[in-house]
């Protein structure tokens, strides 16, 4: 999603949320920043719902709970407020302390990647998702063509990655024991559909 700044100014975490709960549009907060988040192409929703059904279906009668877009995550360590494309978290949820519309420490992180936000994405973003004690794997889709970045940590917490551009192949996801095909999380994007740089809103 592209982030764009609010009237620069700082605000509490309690002031950001007042302020969410009452907003027909979602915003990212930033260590007293806040961003608004803008809507997507029809490629990105496209994917992240095509992986959210996947692990829907992949984690029935398992102790995992799969979320997409519209779930707000609190990192504390960061003092961030977001909202991923994709998580799952582990049974039995865990909420933000006094909160039951906030969750904290998933397991799984999933983001389809835009021209915008492709950078923090996979630099500041993928640091304060790294602070998660709990957090243990990442992919990053690219919308514009088939290409996966699958990140998962080690025990000593280190990051191995894995790239996938054979629609055919097929990505296990080590944290939930579960697999989806790439061509899978391709359904139906067109990659031919024309995408005006200035308008792009995923």
């Amino acid at each position: 999603m592209i982030l764009q700044t609010e009237t620069k100014r700082n605000y509490t975490p309690e002031e950001y949320l007042e302020a969410e709960v009452q907003s027909d549009e979602r915003h990212e907060y930033i260590d007293g920043e806040i961003l608004l988040m803008t809507g997507g192409l029809p490629n990105h929703n496209k994917i992240a719902g095509s992986f959210y059904s996947a692990l829907r279906f992949g984690l029935k009668r398992k102790p995992y709970e799969p979320y997409v877009t519209d779930q707000r995550l609190w990192i504390p360590e960061k003092r961030i407020y977001t909202y991923p494309d994709v998580m799952v978290m582990a049974q039995p949820i865990r909420y933000q302390e006094g909160r039951r519309d906030t969750l904290i420490d998933p397991i799984l992180i999933a983001e389809v990647l835009s021209k915008s936000t492709c950078s923090y994405d996979k630099g500041d973003k993928f640091d304060a998702y790294k602070g998660i004690s709990t957090f243990q794997e990442y992919l990053l889709i690219d919308q514009y063509t088939i290409h996966v970045e699958h990140y998962v940590c080690g025990e000593d917490r280190t990051w191995i990655s894995v790239d996938y551009e054979d629609e055919n192949a097929e990505i296990s996801l080590s944290s939930v024991s579960c697999q989806i095909l790439v061509s899978d999380l391709y359904d139906k994007v067109d990659f031919s559909e024309l995408q005006d740089e200035e308008s792009d809103r995923a």
